[in-house]
């Protein structure tokens, strides 16, 4: 009876925790799907709610300066923490173009191999005409903005949600992976001149 006993509760406690964890994945998808929502909502719909601004455009291309590649290359190399940058340009139709990447104002203590934190936003350090913010991934692994067949937004993509620029981006090794106000992921060589995708969500 004491065997049958402790059966019972064991298939009780996983009955339970399996019930919560599903409870955890039903909370989190509904909430990233508003967030996406949100930003949706922002690039129709313009700006802050009641400001009436202009809506913020979504960029179909991301075009790099040889100044910002250098800029991103050398970063890459030189840091084995996370760096972040100011993209610095102007919409052109439908492609934004980066003129030069200047540095965010981080503090050393708030950047490491898996987050790094500005100290103020672009503007305030005395960057103007900032188009976007991109950082690095040193390892070159987990660039992406949403998780791998899921909608479920990460870190970077909940973040950029909540940033007023119209594109964000990450330095993964040899090419950047880089996102707009659709929400759809891009990417595009470092190194290279031409885009690698111009509107599909790259393999991940």
């Amino acid at each position: 009876m004491q065997f049958m006993s402790l059966r019972l509760r064991t298939r009780i406690t996983r009955a339970v925790i399996a019930a919560a964890g599903l409870l955890v994945l039903l909370a989190v998808q509904p909430e990233s799907a508003r967030i996406v929502e949100a930003a949706w909502a922002r690039a129709g719909a313009g700006g802050a709610a009641g400001t009436g601004a202009a809506p913020i455009p979504i960029a179909r291309t991301l075009v790099l300066s040889d100044q910002a590649r250098r800029y991103l290359t050398l970063q890459y190399r030189s840091y084995p923490t996370e760096f972040m940058g100011c993209m610095l340009g102007e919409f052109r139709g439908h492609s934004v173009v980066v003129w030069r990447i200047a540095p965010a104002d981080v503090e050393p203590a708030q950047s490491a191999r898996t987050h790094v934190v500005p100290k103020q936003s672009c503007e305030e350090a005395g960057w103007s005409g900032t188009v976007g913010m991109i950082h690095s991934h040193p390892d070159g692994q987990n660039c992406w903005y949403a998780f791998p067949g899921t909608s479920v937004l990460t870190s970077d993509g909940q973040s950029f949600v909540h940033q007023p620029y119209p594109v964000d981006a990450i330095m993964c090794g040899d090419r950047v992976v880089w996102i707009s106000r659709d929400m759809a992921e891009r990417q595009l060589s470092a190194v290279g001149p031409r885009e690698l995708t111009a509107s599909a969500t790259p393999e991940r």
